[in-house]
């Protein structure tokens, strides 16, 4: 059997397992948002796309809103403002249904053919910046 000057008390142990977790987590925490946002890097910026369609799905969540929009033949799959943005600048949550028909301008993916980044919607008769 251990001596017990040999043990660690399970209360000290403990705090250096949350100390030990507390660093982890205020090293890491920054690098998150980071590698979850893509940026404008993919899509190509020189010319813009405009698309009228039928709203296939929508989602409205963070870090953006989505939709996938049937148009001129293609499914496209629309990337949105983050939905505190389109809520502030008079979209909110409840604006945007499937069904519905609307127009999007934006930037297509460089690598996905029926990817846009959109800088606008026109939905319900209001047309919202999204940038």
């Amino acid at each position: 059997m251990a001596d017990t000057a040999d043990r660690i008390p399970i209360a000290h142990a403990g705090r250096r397992l949350a100390a030990a977790t507390l660093a982890a987590v205020a090293v890491l925490a920054p690098a998150v948002p980071v590698l979850a946002h893509h940026g404008w890097g993919g899509y190509d910026t020189e010319k813009t796309l405009t698309l009228t369609g039928t709203v296939d799905q929508f989602a409205f969540r963070n870090p953006h809103a989505m939709l996938n929009l049937q148009s001129d033949g293609k499914l496209w799959h629309v990337v949105l403002a983050p939905p505190a943005r389109m809520t502030a600048r008079g979209l909110p949550e409840g604006s945007v249904q499937a069904g519905q028909t609307v127009t999007v301008v934006g930037y297509a993916s460089k690598s996905d053919p029926t990817e846009l980044r959109a800088e606008r919607i026109t939905a319900g008769g209001k047309t919202v910046e999204l940038r």
